[in-house]
């Protein structure tokens, strides 16, 4: 038997969640923002106390949520999008919507509740380095947007407003960056985790960073377990005699792309061709 009474479901998307409690027919919709989570931990404080609240994994946008929800003591379990998908398959559903799914998170908890670990936060510092990480991801992509309307500006005005606009988009990214190296050398987990990412090929300080937040379980899961949670382990696919072809799995969101970048910076800073100085083949 589980100690909780409550199982709260929450279905996270980009600019909002659906929240569904086991017994009740009816969900309830809040933005995804600081108000939005604020005014959801209000209308269900009488719950949280006895509940489980089960959050699935989305890409990094149910971090927020996670944390607010931890630094107020409460139970959640950052579920297995695979798992829980299995689990909406078993019950022969082929319907999906958000509500549905919010439904099919707080049966999962309450079936499997005893089962689950809880959503364990690192530390102070980590929450904070979360929150810059994010934010330096959006400036980067205003800066991209900044540089593309640069490009062809329709008027003289336009175009000093975009060199403005660069410029101090890339003043902040310069100022998050210090500001995330700070928090990294004050902690002695982060820093360790950290100097350890920058001795592979490839990987530098915004990178590792990077992957400290987004994949925290780093230096807690052996390799194989890890390597399947970023999406990069080849699934077997074998039954008697067959065996399948083995393919990779999505993985946790945001992972595969920080990886290639460094894949392509390590294949370039160590080629063997560029060593000879044959890196510039023509045909």
């Amino acid at each position: 038997m589980t100690p909780y009474i409550n199982f709260i479901g929450i279905d996270i998307g980009k600019f909002s969640f659906v929240v569904a409690t086991n017994d009740q027919k009816t969900t309830q919709e809040y933005e995804n923002s600081s108000a939005g989570i604020g005014q959801f931990i209000e209308d269900t404080q009488s719950l949280l106390a006895t509940s489980l609240l089960v959050v699935e994994t989305t890409s990094g946008y149910e971090l927020n949520l996670l944390y607010a929800l931890c630094q107020q003591g409460h139970a959640v379990h950052r579920a297995d999008t695979r798992k829980v998908k299995n689990f909406i398959r078993s019950y022969g559903s082929a319907a999906k919507t958000d509500a549905l799914d919010a439904k099919a998170l707080a049966l999962y908890g309450k079936e499997r509740g005893h089962a689950l670990e809880l959503f364990q936060p690192q530390s102070q510092q980590t929450m904070l380095l979360f929150q810059l990480v994010q934010r330096r991801a959006d400036l980067k992509q205003i800066l991209v947007a900044e540089k593309n309307r640069l490009q062809s500006p329709s008027t003289y005005l336009v175009e000093q407003s975009c060199r403005l606009m660069i410029d101090t988009v890339e003043a902040q990214l310069q100022m998050l960056n210090t500001q995330i190296q700070q928090l990294i050398a004050e902690s002695p987990i982060l820093k360790k985790k950290h100097t350890v990412l920058k001795t592979i090929p490839g990987i530098g300080d915004i990178v590792a960073s990077e992957l400290l937040i987004l994949l925290a379980e780093l230096g807690t899961l052996s390799r194989r377990k890890i390597a399947s949670l970023a999406g990069v382990a080849p699934r077997a696919n074998d039954s008697g005699c067959f065996q399948g072809y083995r393919q990779t799995g999505r993985g946790r969101g945001g992972i595969k792309p920080l990886l290639f970048i460094a894949s392509m910076a390590a294949r370039n800073s160590h080629s063997p061709l560029k060593a000879l100085g044959l890196y510039q083949i023509t045909r």
